[in-house]
């Protein structure tokens, strides 16, 4: 059974930093594309960043340079590094899983498994 579970939200300040992790299981993630969306109150969900089986990277024009994706292929999880943190980078973030892709899209339609997601507050 797929199950994508993430961890590591919560409230931080202007410029902090906060680390989510999507713990995958049922399959193994470095075998699939993986992406990391997010999605604000009232707005549509948004990629943020993905990592395609071969390891090439994407990211989201907002987030470039201030986040960035890694994958821990032996405990079979992927992060998400978020530093110099905005309010406008609150939000529920959710990982997923492209299965059949030949490359990793920031496309949230091209996703075959979703975690429950993590909220991610930035606040003062």
């Amino acid at each position: 059974q797929v199950q994508l579970v993430e961890s590591g939200g919560g409230l931080v300040q202007p410029g902090g930093s906060l680390r989510l992790s999507c713990a995958a299981s049922g399959f193994t993630l470095d075998n699939y594309n993986m992406g990391w969306f997010r999605q604000a109150p009232g707005k549509e969900r948004e990629g943020v960043a993905c990592i395609s089986r071969s390891g090439i990277t994407r990211y989201g024009d907002s987030v470039m340079g201030r986040f960035t994706l890694s994958r821990d292929n032996a405990k079979n999880t992927v992060y998400l590094q978020m530093n110099s943190l905005k309010p406008e980078d609150t939000a529920v973030y959710y990982c997923a899983t492209d299965w059949y892709g030949s490359n990793c899209w920031l496309e949230p339609d091209a996703m075959d498994y979703w975690g429950k997601g993590t909220l991610v507050t930035v606040s003062s």
